[in-house]
């Protein structure tokens, strides 16, 4: 995949679908992402950092209404935390849904999932 800088969201969403990883600002840290849900994506992203593989990732959403999406509870005590923080750099770890994100979360049961404020 062609290495290219843009700050279109356009194109860094393609380039996500494509399998492939992107640069992203949040409110605290740039960070290198790809698709959680994409397992090949992932392991290509753990290779570009060098990041050991039992160590897992953070999945950034785009809304605290996603967190069902990928936790297979959500505790009334992470819903009022995302009531009251999210967006923003609040990252919750939650029992993680067994058919989603395995790798991303290094085959661990939970998911570390976060809300970014930043706009991209």
């Amino acid at each position: 995949m062609p290495r290219r800088l843009t700050a279109d969201p356009a194109a860094a969403a393609a380039v996500l679908r494509a399998g492939g990883a992107v640069a992203f600002p949040t409110e605290t840290v740039y960070g290198l992402g790809a698709l959680a849900a994409d397992d090949a994506a992932v392991a290509r992203l753990y290779a570009l950092k060098g990041r050991p593989a039992g160590h897992p990732l953070i999945v950034h959403l785009a809304a605290a209404a996603e967190l069902g999406q990928w936790a297979s509870e959500v505790p009334e005590a992470a819903r009022a935390l995302a009531a009251a923080f999210m967006p923003g750099p609040l990252t919750l770890l939650l029992p993680r849904r067994p058919d989603v994100a395995v790798r991303a979360a290094a085959g661990l049961p939970t998911l570390a999932l976060r809300v970014p404020v930043h706009p991209a």
